[in-house]
């Protein structure tokens, strides 16, 4: 089967770093695209954007315009809303450089648009727009005018909107450059969206994200060397999973096997097991402690038990004795960690039947803290020659990781996954979801989805929807891992019941049922 492209390779879903932008910039430039055309186009775009929100611009604009080509964007943004009726005033912080927007101001005030000579009052109603440096700053910028715009931001008196990326934030690590950097309530990223935006880091300081079109072809887009998409809960309707024949049998319809949980954490696997049956795979089979086995037929009678697992003195779950007697072979995917504790001479003693299972291995929680103590480490992915996905939050892919270096945590996941050959979910406020080739950046997912248990629920649907879906097509790629876990994130953001694991389990499972992405017989 074909590789899936989802999202569409657009300017929406495109993320570039600073580096990018331009050279694609400097490509319109060659084929025949002026400067002057381009900052009309971004200005013009804003200002439309903003006509259709009065409500930031009922009590006036003051355009804070920066030496370069942002701050023509600036300007041009004040032209037109000042040609609108709006009342416009212009600041200008630093001498200006650039002979573009020297004669964009120049113009601005030979049609009556007032230009301050000294910062404008902080405790002002008016909308302040930030046109002052954008995508093109590489380094530190004066503290007090951020010091300014960030006291206009808590008096809360106006809105503060960046054009491009917030003065003194980072484009590429989404980190201030110095102390801080400019917090907006409105950041719209002009042509593609940058990619130090959508960082967990920037979220202080970009208010609500928006991205300006300006119109780049697709044909350049297509040539971006390293794809980023960013992914919004907008793109589940192009979601394009594939659907079940009506003819087939629960033994067709997915068999997924879940090692899971412990003594000292029983519910870890309650919730892995309710997450699986949420993905509506056929035959779902569990390895798991003692104390939850005596009782799983009356929380999930539809589970098939194949072997339970004593427990050490820590309470820690003991893998070895239940895997030497269990076929994995007989099995789409295997998903194992949620809850298992840590026991170094069991993992030394069962890593290789994981190593050996021909499936989808899915590794969470305990069973990477496993490998990172582990003599072997994260030479362990190495030694597995089949696929392999594995969902990380930030301190546990240090421990697997110690010596990736990189400025954002896409850049980790990416630099990861190409190394180690498997694919990653690197949870965070924005998770991202790569492979060696691509990354998803999941972004405005609901926060709902960082509480205790829900990436136990998470593991047990990606085990069960992936085993669903390797029925149809053998060769699943990331794609449909960065799906999964925008279905479990989306089903957090909708659930009235709460926003525990167990209600979004059930919410999870209404979605899978009542969405047209399947037959179900």
């Amino acid at each position: 089967m074909n590789e899936i492209g989802w999202p569409t390779i657009d300017s929406k879903h495109l993320l570039v770093d600073s580096k990018q932008m331009l050279r694609l910039e400097k490509e319109m430039f060659f084929d025949g695209m002026t400067q002057e055309a381009l900052m009309e186009k971004a200005g013009i775009q804003i200002s439309y954007w903003l006509l259709k929100r009065k409500h930031l611009l009922k009590h006036g604009i003051v355009v804070l315009i920066g030496p370069g080509h942002n701050g023509g964007d600036g300007a041009v943004i004040a032209r037109e809303l000042f040609l609108k009726g709006c009342l416009v005033k212009v600041w200008c912080p630093f001498p200006i450089k650039k002979k573009l927007t020297i004669d964009h101001v120049n113009y601005l005030t030979s049609i009556g648009v007032t230009k301050l000579a000294d910062s404008p009052d902080v405790n002002g109603k008016e909308l302040w727009i930030d046109a002052v440096f954008g995508n093109n700053q590489t380094r530190k910028v004066d503290n007090k005018l951020i010091k300014l715009l960030n006291q206009k931001f808590h008096n809360k008196y106006g809105n503060v909107l960046s054009i491009d990326v917030p003065t003194g934030l980072c484009p590429d690590k989404g980190e201030p450059f110095l102390d801080s950097a400019v917090k907006a309530n409105y950041t719209l990223a002009i042509g593609l969206n940058k990619i130090g935006l959508t960082q967990d880091s920037a979220l202080p300081f970009i208010g609500e994200l928006h991205h300006i079109d300006i119109g780049i072809p697709i044909n350049k887009l297509s040539k971006v060397e390293k794809k980023i998409f960013k992914v919004t809960y907008s793109d589940l309707k192009n979601i394009g999973l594939p659907s079940l024949k009506k003819n087939f049998n629960k033994y067709k319809r997915g068999r997924t096997l879940l090692i899971a949980g412990s003594e000292k954490y029983p519910g870890a696997a309650y919730l892995a097991l309710k997450g699986a049956l949420s993905s509506g795979a056929g035959f779902i089979s569990a390895v798991l402690p003692e104390l939850v086995a005596e009782s799983i037929w009356q929380v999930a009678p539809e589970i098939v038990l194949k072997g339970t697992m004593q427990s050490n003195q820590s309470g820690n779950a003991s893998l070895y004795s239940a895997l030497k007697n269990i076929d994995l072979s007989a099995y789409d995917s295997l998903a194992v960690g949620p809850g298992i504790g840590i026991d170094n001479d069991d993992w030394r003693k069962s890593k290789d039947f994981l190593i050996g299972f021909q499936g989808l291995l899915i590794l969470d929680a305990d069973a990477l803290n496993r490998i990172s103590e582990s003599k072997l480490g994260s030479k362990f992915f190495l030694e597995r020659k089949f696929k392999t996905w594995i969902t990380p939050h930030s301190k546990e892919f240090l421990r697997l990781f110690p010596n990736i270096r990189c400025q954002t945590n896409v850049g980790r996941a990416l630099i990861a996954a190409k190394e180690y050959n498997i694919s990653i979910l690197l949870k965070g406020a924005n998770s991202i979801v790569a492979d060696s080739k691509k990354a998803w950046q999941l972004f405005g997912t609901d926060p709902q989805t960082a509480r205790a248990g829900l990436g136990d629920l998470l593991s047990g649907f990606v085990a069960g929807s992936s085993a669903m879906d390797l029925t149809i097509c053998r060769n699943i790629t990331t794609d449909f891992f960065a799906k999964y876990v925008l279905l479990h994130s989306f089903a957090a953001s909708i659930c009235k019941r709460g926003s525990n694991a167990s209600a979004i389990g059930d919410e999870l499972s209404i979605i899978m049922r009542n969405r047209k992405m399947r037959e179900i017989s």
